[in-house]
């Protein structure tokens, strides 16, 4: 068995695309999330937009459960394929 073969390489790049992705989507939703609950306050300030304001507060709301929803995700990925490295945030510690 070579400890050097090449379809590792190609393992890896893998590795790093699904890695950025689930980044990506955590790094993206949480944005919306905080973006959602600016424009809710905002509303608040008017009587007329409360009630929409009050939509982007509940959007808000499932975006932020929405995160660990995707970290949870990620780590069953990476469990299932045996990639214990990334599991316990070998990429970049989180």
């Amino acid at each position: 068995m070579p400890l050097f073969k090449p379809s590792h390489r190609r393992k890896y790049v893998n590795d790093d695309k699904a890695y950025a992705l689930f980044e990506l989507a955590y790094t993206s939703v949480d944005m919306a999330a905080a973006l959602l609950f600016i424009v809710g306050s905002v509303m608040f300030f008017s009587e007329d937009w409360q009630t929409p304001g009050t939509w982007c507060f509940l959007v808000g709301s499932i975006c932020f459960a929405l995160k660990p929803s995707i970290r949870i995700y990620r780590e069953i990925y990476y469990f299932s394929r045996g990639d214990y490295e990334n599991l316990v945030g070998g990429k970049s510690g989180s």
